[in-house]
């Protein structure tokens, strides 16, 4: 008999979500998140790192208000969220220019709730959001000002505790949280670095974070 798919249907977040405006469930782990660190507020400039389909953006664009900025990137082309002050770039944040965000820069929040394309293969998964997060991690080393912050999504393998001395290393703060909107089947926890240090080491084969 075939598995059922967990993420296949609807469930009641995801009908919350919908009824408050927001495309996806996600909302409500950055809402968690943001209520236990005091993340947003009035007037930040934010950068969201794989935007799609928006409902971080949209979330933070409402925290921030009128004047605050959210800068959006994802692969996908960003739907029209009705936020006047977001800017979409459609982009891979792998191999993304750091000029095309650095022009909105210094930022006081970057965010990340990249993930990889699941394959089945849960080494090869772990590795690539190890990749990924390392790289929202050295993307928010180089254009956040310093005191600013950082949330990462990162699947829990061995990897983790390198992950989050990479953040130790850039962050006078670190908190790991997984937000009870995650779901059960998931392995997603987010790293969350409060307080960048300035000047600080770059990442290996990324930009320079100082």
């Amino acid at each position: 008999m075939a598995r059922r798919n967990p993420y296949a249907r609807p469930d009641a977040r995801t009908r919350a979500a919908k009824e408050r405006g927001f495309p996806a469930r996600s909302v409500f782990k950055l809402e968690e998140i943001d209520s236990r660190v005091g993340l947003l507020r009035p007037g930040l400039r934010v950068l969201d790192l794989g935007a799609a389909p928006g409902s971080w953006t949209l979330y933070a664009s409402r925290r921030v208000g009128v004047g605050g900025r959210v800068v959006a990137v994802d692969l996908q082309e960003l739907a029209e969220l009705g936020a006047p002050n977001v800017i979409a770039i459609q982009g891979d944040a792998l191999t993304l220019d750091l000029a095309a965000v650095a022009e909105h820069a210094p930022y006081d929040v970057v965010l990340s709730d990249m993930a990889p394309n699941t394959s089945g293969n849960k080494a090869r998964d772990q590795a690539r959001s190890e990749e990924l997060f390392l790289r929202a991690l050295a993307v928010a080393a180089a254009v956040g000002r310093p005191g600013s912050a950082f949330v990462g999504k990162l699947f829990m393998s061995a990897a983790f505790e390198h992950a989050r001395a990479e953040v130790r290393q850039r962050y006078a703060a670190v908190r790991t949280i997984r937000p009870e909107g995650t779901r059960s089947v998931s392995s997603e926890v987010f790293l969350v670095g409060q307080g960048r240090l300035a000047p600080a080491a770059p990442l290996p084969g990324g930009p320079a974070g100082g």
